[in-house]
């Protein structure tokens, strides 16, 4: 089962993190303005407009080498967790205005649906952490 999670969990968050960006990235206008039509400040959507796209991008790449995925799986859980947190606010009613800046298949779909979908992703995630790191740590004793 291990091996299972080592071997397919990365590319499946490459799949998900280039997806993501790349549906921002070609729709940047549209991305843009529904992040200026979130509840929090117009410097905060600024700065996930610049932010966003490249650390996706970026969180991709580095799972797709050996020698980054661990700094891949650390991104793509912090990542994940950022989003999840932020679903997790929007269905307990904590912003008044709650559109979905999300890119491509995920802006389909409802709220509820899309928070489980991040907790799989997250789930999967910190489960392919937590091997690789365990992994790390039985090879260098």
């Amino acid at each position: 089962m291990k091996a299972i999670f080592k071997s397919t969990v990365p590319p499946l968050l490459v799949l998900l993190f280039s997806y993501a960006a790349f549906s921002k990235l070609f729709t940047i206008t549209a991305f843009d303005e529904q992040l200026h039509n979130q509840s929090f400040p117009g410097w905060l959507a600024d700065f996930l407009l610049y932010f966003l796209i490249p650390a996706e991008i970026v969180t991709a790449l580095l799972l797709c080498f050996k020698r980054t995925v661990m700094a891949g799986l650390l991104f793509s859980t912090v990542l994940m967790l950022a989003f999840t947190a932020y679903i997790a606010l929007v269905l307990s009613g904590y912003f008044e205005k709650v559109p979905c800046s999300c890119g491509g298949v995920l802006k389909s779909l409802g709220w509820k649906p899309h928070l489980i979908f991040n907790l799989v992703f997250t789930a999967l995630a910190i489960t392919s952490l937590t091997i690789h790191l365990k992994q790390e740590v039985r090879d260098k004793e």
